[in-house]
């Protein structure tokens, strides 16, 4: 390369792009998911984990079941079914009340 040369324009326009998307979509450029997955790693667990919250709080208020078969159930630690459970509870004793 010669000195007074400009460098070649780096812009995505000049590159070569294959659009292979990710696990949840085969294709970037169509994907339906507001956000991509790979700005915001933890976006797409957080989301999961709401409705699994969601739905252990459904099954311990409809069935009454125990902490234990909740855990079993999600193949989540009792402990963690206990957090769940404690920080619905102020929801769910506005919604009572």
């Amino acid at each position: 390369m010669r000195r007074n040369e400009p460098l070649m324009d780096r812009l995505p326009e000049a590159m070569i792009y294959q659009d292979h998307g990710c696990d949840i979509h085969t294709s970037c450029l169509s994907c339906p998911l507001p956000q991509c997955r790979y700005d915001d790693p933890g976006w797409i667990q957080r989301t999961g984990r709401g409705q699994r919250d969601a739905e252990m709080l459904k099954l311990r208020a409809t069935q009454e079941l125990p902490v234990h078969e909740l855990a079993s159930r999600f193949g989540i630690s009792t402990r963690t079914v206990h957090r769940i459970l404690s920080r619905a509870e102020p929801e769910l004793q506005a919604m009572v009340s």
